[in-house]
């Protein structure tokens, strides 16, 4: 047996029509490694794969720490690079208060949940 642990998934990630919609796995978004990992397979989508269409569902997500918000702007410039689109859906209050404060919400799309996320690409 390999002493390699396995990578956990942290995404699942669906495609509906042209649209890559991402679940997060985890409900808690916090350690460093982790968002590097999140970071990395976001990117992947629109560097590796070209989507040009990411939904975000935060349904799953409790908590989420503010080095997490960096990756989601770095993704929100590589998808604008590429005239693509970056959608935010279920977000929980805590976390939107969050983006609402830092003022992230005028910056990145956010919808009350995944049909109206969808009907905005």
């Amino acid at each position: 047996m390999s002493s390699q642990p396995a990578r956990r998934r942290r995404l699942e990630v669906e495609d509906i029509g042209d649209i890559a919609v991402v679940n997060f796995v985890d409900k808690k978004i916090l350690d460093e490694q982790n968002i590097q990992m999140i970071g990395d397979d976001l990117f992947r989508l629109v560097d590796e794969l070209g989507r040009r269409k990411v939904l975000l569902n935060f349904a799953n997500v409790e908590f989420m720490s503010s080095a997490a918000l960096g990756k989601l702007i770095t993704l929100h410039r590589k998808l604008q690079a590429v005239q693509g689109k970056l959608v935010l859906t279920n977000i929980a209050k805590d976390i939107l208060d969050v983006f609402k404060i830092t003022k992230l919400d005028r910056i990145l799309t956010i919808a009350p949940d995944e049909q109206a996320g969808l009907q905005m690409f």
